[in-house]
């Protein structure tokens, strides 16, 4: 990812990304001028990877990001920040619901050529292995009890051995008896035990309640 084209300013609780079609907005977000170019306000209650990054994330980890699977894009939202960072890279966007994947087409990838639409469930992705290249970052949100499974199963498949997996957990759609802090460790544990290093696992209140990220390496074999 080109981080160059993103401004963090936490004392606003806010973040920049540099629009990559100027002149259009996808979801009624602000723009504002800086430095005589367009960018658009990145709000972290609107997104997860921004409330992660206003919490801690270090988003100059996805600088040798080019290429990303992303699980769960809904209508587009992270999606198009995600965009704007990756001007020379791709994203492979996988959404499930129809409506939802019909508005995110004619809202967002209509003006941007580095998505690809993938109109799949992420729990079989064997329907797109034949369309999806190796890649060096995953990003599931889901929001499902085996979101974390989920995840997993899609980095076996096409993420790079070294390379990147940002899973947001909802705690509350895996199990709503236990703590959330409790499903953050056991989502880590299964990463683990699945051949992952967890690097870190941050909370995303106040932007996300019972929500955190969960930021992995797929470990090189040998």
């Amino acid at each position: 990812m080109d981080i160059s084209r993103l401004i963090v300013k936490p004392n606003e609780k806010l973040l920049y990304t540099k629009n990559l079609t100027p002149g259009i907005t996808y979801y009624k977000e602000k723009t504002v001028e800086i430095n005589g170019e367009e960018y658009r306000v990145w709000s972290p209650y609107r997104s997860k990877l921004a409330a992660a990054i206003l919490n801690g994330f270090d988003a100059s980890e996805l600088s040798d990001v080019k290429t990303v699977l992303y699980l769960g894009a809904a209508t587009g939202t992270t999606v198009s920040h995600i965009s704007d960072l990756l001007p020379n890279g791709r994203i492979y966007a996988v959404e499930v619901a129809p409506r939802v994947m019909l508005e995110f087409v004619n809202r967002v990838i209509r003006y941007r050529d580095n998505i690809v639409p993938l109109y799949f469930d992420a729990r079989k992705p064997y329907y797109y292995q034949d369309i999806v290249e190796t890649v060096d970052l995953v990003y599931c949100d889901v929001a499902q009890p085996d979101e974390t499974e989920i995840a997993a199963y899609n980095c076996d498949l096409f993420l790079r051995e070294g390379g990147k997996l940002l899973l947001a957990v909802k705690s509350r759609s895996i199990d709503v008896t236990k703590e959330p802090e409790e499903i953050y460790k056991d989502s880590a544990d299964y990463l683990r035990k699945r051949g992952y290093e967890v690097r870190q696992v941050i909370d995303l209140e106040p932007y996300e309640k019972d929500h955190a990220m969960i930021y992995a390496i797929k470990v090189k074999k040998g």
